[in-house]
This record gives structure tokens, C-alpha cells and sequence, in this order.
């Protein structure tokens, strides 16, 4: 389940409507998550203001821009109440405008900064609570006006407060998209390394561990991160350490893995060399977590964004898997329990999120592609059946399955025979009928070759009628599946097994 934040209540029935807030804003926070894995984009993170939550604190009125200024000057000339004006000033920079008027106010980064640098703990927390509603502005002049305070934020990473370290790295996190020259600065004042201790010291703390994750994923969306800060990550502690962090936790949840998991994503994403990553064990953590999860799913524990965890890590094996060598894929790979997994999770998702399932679809083809052994454990642990299901989806997934039935038949004569039994032949028959061309096109090639590894796939093909659909692909068809059912029907192995039905 979702992480659920604690807070002290002063009264007990403001409960109902503070766990509203947080269903809300944890509603928020996984809208996000679909956002980046849908899109591959970034996105900004606005942590409350949990001092805020309870109904009966709010202004009566939203703060606007003089209210800035107003607050600017008070800070300026007050010895006092300086934690008050914090506080108010942080509430007036969550409108767009205000943000504006307060970054054109000569000196206003040397008051945050030196706010934020000083002896008063209560002062700093506010300050960098204004740094962070000012990161989270959708005007991209506000990161650049934002850069004095990075040094101070990536510096109090290594402190002891969990909720300010917190805000910092969401902090950072926001400001790293919106401008290269920001990005360029975090990068030289040694943010990489900086999120590899913070995650190194604080791998206890969950809620740290997601808002590193979260800023990670940041940098290694933004541009040109292949050449410049992914390899950085690389030679860095930061993936071993993410491996190690994938599994949820039964009591925080699974936001912390989630995170960790789409930063393994983008960077298996995003590079072709994945030497370092196999080396560290990734895709044996990918898989196995995977296999957990196809077993939680086939007990009927389909837990409520699970599949935000489930779509990075289908998406690293399939990256992965082309880097493995072959002699070592089913080891690497988790064994064939893998392909278990892989046919539960299609099934699982088939309704409720259709393109999921097409990457478990995904995945299983690469795993079949170059591997003998998991295509027989499609034929031992009885999943044909259970793939050729799947044929009658469109939007991919049929032909996803007849790719993974290609890979079957491709490797050997005895598959082709066993795949017969399990029904692969009737399902063709059923596929070559359909309108969608792509669909027919593979029928034919998967056709081709099980015909042309058993003869005895040819001949039952020919007594259920397959000629004719041959033919009739043959004249109402074009391109390509006129021009294989035309091979087809030239194949010496159709023309016997017609000639031996029509001896007396």
C-alpha cells in the first residue's frame, strides 16, 4: 500500500479530512508516476506543508504579489517573528505571479540563502520550504534565479533531519529539468556523488530513499544525460545501491522501490552498453522481483499500484536482455520461472492496463528469441495455451504472441509438433481469418515454419481446411500476405500432403 505520512493531530475529528488530504495528495503523487512512465517526461513534486494540513489553518484569502513584497521588506528589517514571515511567505509563493515578483526583488536570494544558512533550525526549515515552492514554479527563469542556494541544499543532505532533507532533494529535484545552466551547476558541484552518500547513509530512511530516487530520475531524463550524467552514474555506488532498494517495504510501501526502479529503467533506457549493470547483478534483481510479483498476482494479490513497480522493471529485462550473452540468460535471467511470471502478469493486466501487458508480452519474446530453454518451458509448464488466449487482443499483443510462437517453432522440429498439440495450429487458422493485416502477416511466417519443421503441422494444416484460407488471402489480400500465402502454396509439403488426401 501507499506510504501513509504521520502526523499529530490536535483534535480527533480532523482525522477523517486529513486522511482525505493525504489519499489526495498520494492520488497526486502515482497520476505523477503514470505521467513518466506513459511519457518518459519529467515531472515536479510538490511536497505539503503537513504544519498546513488541518482544515482550520488557512488563509482567508490567497496571498499575491504585494504580499511578496511586503514580506520581503519585513524579513529585511525584522529581528523578530522572522520564522512567522517565513511561513506566510512561503504560502504566497505558491501562485505562478508572486514567484515572478519575488525573483525581480534585488537581493531576494541573499536573504533566502542567508536565511537558510543560519543558526535558527526553524528559519531554515521555512526558508528551504520557500526554495522548494519556488522550484515547483512552471516559469523556467525561477530554477536559474534559484541557483545561489543549490551548494547550501546539496550540502545539507548529509543532515539528520528527515523532513528537511527531504524538502532538499525535492528541492533539487524540481530545479534540474527547467534550465542547463542549472543543471550544468549541479552536475559540477557534484550532485551524482552527493546522491550516492546521501543513499549510502540514509538507505534506513525510506521516505529519503524515494526523494533520492525521484531526483535521480530527474537528471536522467533530461537532455543529453546519455553523454554526460549517466555514465557519471555508472562509475558511482548509485546502482548497486538501487538494486538493493527495489524491494518494497510491507510497511512503507512501494514508493521507494518504484522510484528506484525507473531511475535502473532510464538508465538501461538510455545507453546500449550494459556491461556494468549485468555485472552488479541487475538483471537477476530485475527478474526475480518480477517473478515475486507474477506469483503475488497469480494468488490474487494485485495490490494497488503494483503495476507502477511492474512497468520499469519489465522494461529493464527487456533492455537487459539483449546485452546477456545466451549461455548465461537463463541464469541471469532467473531461470524459467521467469516466463511463468511473465504469462501471469499478461493475463493479470490484460483488462485493467492493456500496455502493460503487451511488455510482459515484450519481454517473453526477447527471452525467447535467442533461448531454447525458455521456449521449452512455454511447452513444459503448459503456457501455450495460455498465450494463445491472448490472440484475439489487439493493440499489439496478438502479435507480440505470434512473435514469441515464431520463436518456438524456430528452434527445433520437436517444438513445432508440440505446439501443434497445444492447440498453435487451430489458433492460426483462427488469426489468418483476422482483418488486421500486421496479424496475418505473422500468422503466415509462424506458419511457414511449422510447416516447414513438421510435416506433420502440414498435413493437419491441410485437413482443417488451411488451403483455402491460403487462397483466399492469396486473391483479397496485398503486399506481403499475398506474397507468403502465394510461397505457402508452393511449398512441395502442401502439395503432397494434398495429393495423399486425394489417393484412394
Amino acid at each position: 500500500m501507499w506510504r501513509l505520512r504521520k502526523v499529530r493531530h490536535k483534535a480527533g475529528r480532523q482525522i477523517d479530512s486529513l486522511e482525505e488530504l493525504r489519499l489526495k495528495r498520494r492520488d497526486k503523487e502515482r497520476a505523477l508516476r503514470q505521467a513518466r512512465r506513459d511519457r518518459q517526461l519529467v515531472s515536479k513534486r510538490l511536497l505539503l506543508n503537513e504544519d498546513e494540513e488541518q482544515p482550520d489553518v488557512t488563509m482567508e484569502t490567497t496571498p499575491g504579489e504585494q504580499d511578496v513584497v511586503s514580506l520581503f521588506h519585513k524579513l529585511q528589517h525584522s529581528r523578530s517573528e522572522k520564522e512567522v514571515h517565513l511561513r506566510a511567505l512561503s504560502k504566497a509563493l505558491r501562485d505562478p505571479a508572486a514567484q515572478l515578483a519575488f525573483i525581480k526583488l534585488e537581493n531576494c536570494m541573499h536573504l533566502l540563502v542567508g536565511l537558510l544558512t543560519g543558526s535558527d533550525a526553524q528559519c531554515r526549515l521555512q526558508a528551504v520550504r520557500c526554495l522548494h515552492e519556488l522550484s515547483h514554479s512552471p516559469h523556467t527563469n525561477v530554477a536559474s534565479a534559484c541557483l545561489p542556494a543549490t551548494p547550501y541544499l546539496l550540502t545539507y543532505l548529509s543532515g539528520q533531519s528527515t523532513k528537511f532533507t527531504e524538502l532538499c532533494l525535492y528541492t533539487l529535484g524540481n530545479l534540474c529539468p527547467d534550465s542547463e545552466v542549472v543543471k550544468e551547476k549541479l552536475l559540477a558541484q557534484g550532485i551524482i556523488p552527493t546522491l550516492a552518500s546521501c543513499l549510502e547513509n540514509q538507505r534506513h530512511n525510506l521516505a529519503v530513499v524515494e526523494a533520492v530516487g525521484f531526483t535521480l530520475s530527474q537528471l536522467l531524463q533530461t537532455n543529453h544525460a546519455a553523454e554526460k550524467i549517466i555514465p557519471m552514474v555508472l562509475t558511482s555506488t548509485l546502482p548497486s545501491h538501487l538494486l538493493s532498494l527495489l524491494t518494497p517495504d510491507p510497511e512503507f510501501g512501494m514508493a521507494p522501490a518504484i522510484e528506484c526502479a525507473w531511475c535502473l529503467h532510464y538508465l538501461t533506457c538510455s545507453t546500449e552498453d550494459h556491461s556494468a549493470l549485468l555485472a552488479q547483478g541487475a538483471l537477476i534483481s530485475c527478474s526475480s522481483l518480477l517473478v515475486s510479483l507474477g506469483g503475488a498476482v497469480a494468488g490474487g494479490n494485485k495490490e494497488h499500484g503494483m503495476e507502477l513497480l511492474i512497468w520499469p522493471l519489465l522494461r529493464c529485462v527487456g533492455n537487459l536482455l539483449p546485452s546477456c550473452p545466451v549461455g548465461d540468460l537463463s541464469s541471469r535471467a532467473g531461470g524459467v520461472h521467469l516466463v511463468v511470471a511473465l504469462c501471469e502478469l499478461a493475463h493479470a493486466f490484460l483488462r485493467s492496463h492493456v500496455a502493460l501487458a503487451r511488455e510482459a508480452a515484450w519481454v517473453l519474446n526477447n527471452l525467447t528469441a535467442h533461448s531454447s530453454e525458455f521456449c521449452s518451458a512455454l511447452l513444459t509448464f503448459n503456457l501455450v495455451p495460455r498465450l494463445i488466449q491472448l490472440l484475439p487482443f489487439s493493440q499489439g499483443i496478438n502479435t507480440m504472441v505470434l512473435r514469441i510462437l515464431a520463436n518456438i517453432a524456430h528452434k527445433n522440429k520437436e517444438f513445432c509438433v508440440r505446439s501443434e498439440e497445444l492447440g498453435a495450429l487451430s489458433a492460426l487458422c483462427a488469426t489468418l481469418k483476422m482483418a488486421d493485416q500486421d496479424v496475418v502477416t505473422l500468422s503466415l511466417d509462424v506458419l511457414f515454419m511449422m510447416a516447414v519443421g513438421s510435416p506433420q503441422t502440414a498435413e493437419q494444416f491441410v485437413r482443417q481446411g488451411g488451403l483455402s484460407l491460403l487462397e483466399a488471402i492469396q486473391y483479397n489480400s496485398a503486399g506481403e500476405s499475398r506474397r507468403r500465402a502465394s510461397y505457402l502454396l508452393t511449398l512441395p509439403t502442401f502439395q503432397q500432403d494434398v495429393e495423399n488426401m486425394t489417393d484412394p
